[in-house]
């Protein structure tokens, strides 16, 4: 049977996941009977709530006697490192485009990885039912864009396929809809060619891990060459050189949206899973047991932000999580950098602190998400962009940054960026919005998603990506104000947070629990101000008219985890627990806090 592996790329939100769905319902995966849930790949909660794909999926399906493995991968640059990983596995990919966005910042990102590989792609235009879109215009981009990348003749030579996922068609001509999308899947079958089956000895190159409780960690990967079947005595050959020999007590091949075992030899093409192996990561090679020889090591792009990873010790430590220590922090980082290729842990001189490299805030923050709804406790530092030092000068990473946005809102738009050293490079006007494209330092990035949706009026999408490293652009002046701090642990009551109303806006609610040296709002000023919200109103034997009026509090400001991330200080921490996020000082008492400020202005 012919194989045919292809992966799904583009712009966060141009339907891939919801391609994958048309798909897997065209094939008759499921019975007329049977209830589906719409995206059916973004299984895991995190996904689903915030509506992007986080983690490279595999699914297959077969149409017309060919096997078609699909990876699903994620849109945004912050999870690039999936991009790069799966990609080996595949042997051409289909690029999404919205008919009416056209490519975007990420569509950029995700087709450079693809054509650097060598893959050939088909362009399907999506979203074409959307009103005042223009699909031609649309293709075209997608081919100046590819011409601007440097694409050979054949990967220029690309075929279109023109629909709508959602409404569930596709075809040559975005005018005349179909019935389904059994044109794109024939245009799959005509386009890419079989995987072909390489003589020689076996080499499968380990692109991703899946992990089973039974039977430990699981190495996914296609067989680059030879064939593999259950029982065979194999080498592990690791990127340091190292070779691990090892069984293959298990494979498994991808069918539908699972996996199925098999006893029969596994030919090159195919995407397998293989069970029974020691110590392997993601880029080692499964070879040939008496004569191994190792593939080219997978490359992925260095991280461009770090951060600091802390044991909980706020007052209310170990009263909301089940992991608290630094030894569960410890090894639940570490097991993440197996898996997360794009992910690096350091230690530092604490043994209680651990510094966190990741792509970008979003990557970051989803990490640390997954670990609160695990159990875990943790404090989190400032983020911090990677600085590296290149022929003796100081660089950092520089981004690119697209913001479409309202022309109306264009000029408060431009002058935010500039402020934070962002230099315009095009205006593009699409109807009545304008798309901005600026080259900035990623640390600008930081703390930004907040004034621009106030300055748009929620009208900003705002998307970017890395773009490489650039001389020091100088500092930045921050524009945060000073922070309310909690100067007693107790209760907040209303009477307290309603008489100090004027000093600023407050991050927390009547009766809410807090401590001593908690951030519990913003000043109006830009320096701290430490205030007492537990304090309760003095009861006296005298009435007086007007005196019991009744309390009227603005609504608190909630920050989510990547907001409170971006806001913070240097002087602050997060402090993350399963039920609660908070902002704090990383000195919580009062006199510590003056005595390190005098420290720092007598230097």
């Amino acid at each position: 049977m012919e194989i045919r592996n292809i992966a799904i790329i583009a712009h966060v939100d141009h339907g891939k996941t919801t391609m994958v769905d048309r798909i897997l319902h065209q094939v008759k995966l499921f019975r007329d009977n049977e209830e589906v849930k719409e995206l059916i790949l973004d299984s895991n909660e995190l996904e689903r709530e915030r509506g992007i794909t986080i983690l490279a999926k595999n699914v297959s399906v077969r149409y017309k006697g060919t096997k078609i493995n699909i990876i699903d991968t994620p849109g945004h640059s912050d999870f690039g490192g999936e991009v790069e990983r799966v990609l080996n596995m595949a042997n051409g990919v289909l690029l999404l485009v919205d008919a009416f966005e056209g490519p975007m910042p990420q569509t950029r990102f995700v087709l450079q990885k693809a054509l650097d590989m060598g893959l050939k792609p088909i362009v399907v235009v999506n979203k074409v039912d959307k009103p005042n879109c223009n699909p031609e215009e649309a293709n075209e981009a997608v081919f100046d864009l590819m011409f601007s990348l440097d694409a050979t003749e054949e990967q220029l030579d690309y075929p279109v396929v023109y629909g709508s996922s959602k409404a569930g068609w596709m075809g040559e001509d975005w005018n005349t809809p179909t019935e389904d999308i059994t044109y794109l899947l024939d245009t799959i079958i005509d386009t890419f060619e079989p995987s072909q089956e390489n003589p020689g000895s076996l080499q499968i190159q380990i692109s991703s891990l899946d992990y089973s409780s039974y039977t430990g960690r699981i190495a996914v990967g296609r067989v680059h060459r030879g064939s593999i079947k259950m029982g065979d005595s194999v080498c592990v050959v690791q990127k340091n050189g190292q070779i691990n020999k090892s069984l293959v007590k298990e494979l498994y091949l991808f069918e539908g949206l699972g996996k199925e075992k098999t006893k029969e030899a596994v030919k090159a093409g195919e995407i397998v899973a293989v069970m029974g192996l020691e110590s392997f990561e993601i880029g080692d090679t499964i070879a040939d047991f008496e004569a191994p020889e190792a593939l080219k090591p997978m490359s992925v792009d260095e991280p461009t932000m770090s951060m600091l990873f802390t044991i909980n010790n706020s007052p209310f430590f170990g009263k909301e999580g089940k992991f608290v220590t630094s030894r569960h922090l410890r090894e639940r980082l570490f097991r993440e950098t197996e898996k997360n290729l794009a992910l690096k842990v350091e230690e530092t001189d604490s043994p209680d602190k651990l510094l966190v490299y990741g792509r970008g805030t979003l990557h970051l923050s989803v990490l640390v998400e997954t670990m609160r709804r695990e159990g875990y406790e943790m404090q989190l530092g400032q983020p911090k962009v990677v600085i590296k030092e290149i022929d003796g000068y100081k660089h950092e990473p520089i981004e690119q940054l697209t913001v479409n946005v309202p022309e109306s809102f264009s000029g408060k738009v431009i002058e935010l960026l500039t402020m934070r050293k962002g230099d315009l490079l095009k205006i593009e006007p699409k109807n009545d919005r304008v798309n901005l494209e600026f080259k900035m330092p990623a640390r600008s990035l930081i703390g930004l998603t907040n004034p621009i949706l106030t300055a748009t009026e929620g009208e900003a999408v705002i998307s970017h990506r890395f773009s490489g490293y650039e001389p020091w652009k100088g500092e930045i002046k921050s524009k945060r104000n000073g922070a309310l701090i909690a100067m007693e642990t107790g209760t907040a009551i209303a009477y307290s947070i309603d008489k100090l109303q004027n000093r600023g806006k407050f991050f927390i609610d009547p009766m809410q629990e807090i401590y001593a040296g908690q951030v519990i709002g913003e000043t109006t000023r830009q320096d701290d101000l430490i205030v007492n919200v537990t304090k309760t109103k003095k009861l006296s034997n005298m009435r007086s008219s007007g005196a019991d009026d009744k309390v009227n509090i603005a609504p608190s400001v909630k920050f989510s985890l990547e907001e409170s991330m971006e806001y913070i200080a240097e002087d602050e921490y997060v402090e993350v627990t399963p039920e609660a996020i908070r902002l704090r000082k990383i000195l919580l008492n009062e006199h510590a806090r003056k005595k390190e400020k005098n420290a720092v202005v007598q230097e």
